[in-house]
């Protein structure tokens, strides 16, 4: 009997869990989905673990840095906004490309003091789901400044629902992927001015640990046959990883003092989640998931570390290397997303800048 009633219990604990971590507020309905499902709370759960586990490696050394130049793409919430109060702790002068540029300067005043910070605050209106958008801002960005020193691909979205981009992209490869892409094709000319022997420019991917179980679908890149959005963003973050490895590849073939890491900030309680059934239990995320602080050191640590100058194609975990998809670490696969990726923005020489 108390056999049973144990049984019943972790059967029943096992259920909730399962119910109030889905990447949906609704139940799978397809074995596609369950089976995505289950991935989600496998890999999930390996990321919390990682994260309790190397906590105490989770750390990054601000230091003053005031002729550095940094373009963050979002920055005015979660994650981002963490990133930009710690840019701007160590007095660079910090780009942030975002929707509402008001409304993010406002945010980041709620947490630094813009008056008194020997940093520089600048917000500039971009939509990185919208190409067009994304050119034009580059354009601005390369008129203004001819040298950058950090680029921080940081926007993105998370398990939503389908929605095609005026471009005719799904969203979360859109966003988190595409448009990022061509943002550093058109500032890689001002990345490669800003760096140096001995003084890389950095640029920084923000990823996800369900990289793990993703996989590019090139025959149906938006979803169009059983649209998915856990599958959708796992594709994005899965793409993101190839993107860097072979960028990498292209930078040490040119011997360009310029890298590129790829970032996985934790699992962590922001805004990101608002489409997932976890917002029904927040006491919970607050107890289990990181701080979006925290979740901002891994990319800071990234972009400014001197102990990864000339070390790039890393993905990165809680301040060092993280495990990776395996297919990241086949060379002709990373270049096939790459050159899948030149083939659709009609790119021909990437990182020229036009």
């Amino acid at each position: 009997m108390i056999l049973l009633l144990a049984i019943v219990v972790v059967v029943g604990l096992l259920v909730f869990g399962f119910l109030i971590t889905k990447t949906t507020k609704e139940l799978p309905k397809t074995w596609l989905e369950w089976k995505t499902e289950f991935k989600y709370q496998y890999i999930g759960a390996l990321g919390l673990i990682h994260d309790a586990q190397y906590a105490s490696r989770d750390r990054v050394t601000l230091y003053k840095q005031p002729d550095r130049i940094a373009v963050i793409t979002g920055g005015n919430r979660g994650i981002g906004l963490r990133i930009v109060e710690k840019l701007l702790a160590c007095d660079m002068t910090v780009i942030m490309g975002v929707r509402d540029p008001d409304s993010a300067k406002s945010a980041v005043g709620a947490i630094v003091d813009l008056g008194q910070t020997k940093g520089q605050l600048i917000c500039e209106q971009l939509d990185v789901g919208d190409l067009k958008s994304v050119r034009s801002f580059a354009q601005r960005i390369a008129q203004k400044y001819p040298k950058i020193d950090v680029l921080l691909n940081n926007a993105g979205i998370m398990f939503a629902p389908f929605k095609l981009t005026d471009d005719g992209y799904e969203s979360h490869f859109a966003i988190n992927y595409l448009g990022h892409f061509l943002l550093t094709h058109l500032l890689l000319p001002q990345l490669r001015a800003a760096g140096r022997q001995g003084k890389n420019a950095r640029i920084v991917n923000v990823s996800s640990c369900v990289n793990l179980i993703g996989s590019i679908n090139y025959k149906d890149i938006n979803g169009l046959q059983g649209y998915n959005p856990g599958a959708a963003y796992s594709q994005s973050k899965l793409a993101q990883i190839f993107f860097t490895r072979h960028l990498q590849t292209l930078l040490d073939r040119e011997q360009s003092h310029v890298q590129v890491n790829v970032v996985h900030p934790g699992i962590v309680d922001t805004d990101l989640f608002e489409h997932s059934a976890t917002t029904s239990v927040p006491f919970l995320k607050k107890i289990f998931f990181k701080t979006p602080e925290r979740g901002s050191r891994t990319v800071v640590f990234a972009a400014i570390d001197p102990s990864l100058e000339g070390r790039g194609g890393i993905y990165l975990s809680n301040c060092s290397k993280g495990p990776v998809h395996a297919s990241a670490k086949n060379p002709a696969k990373c270049e096939k997303c790459f050159q899948f990726s030149c083939d659709l923005l009609k790119i021909k020489d990437y990182g020229t800048g036009i």
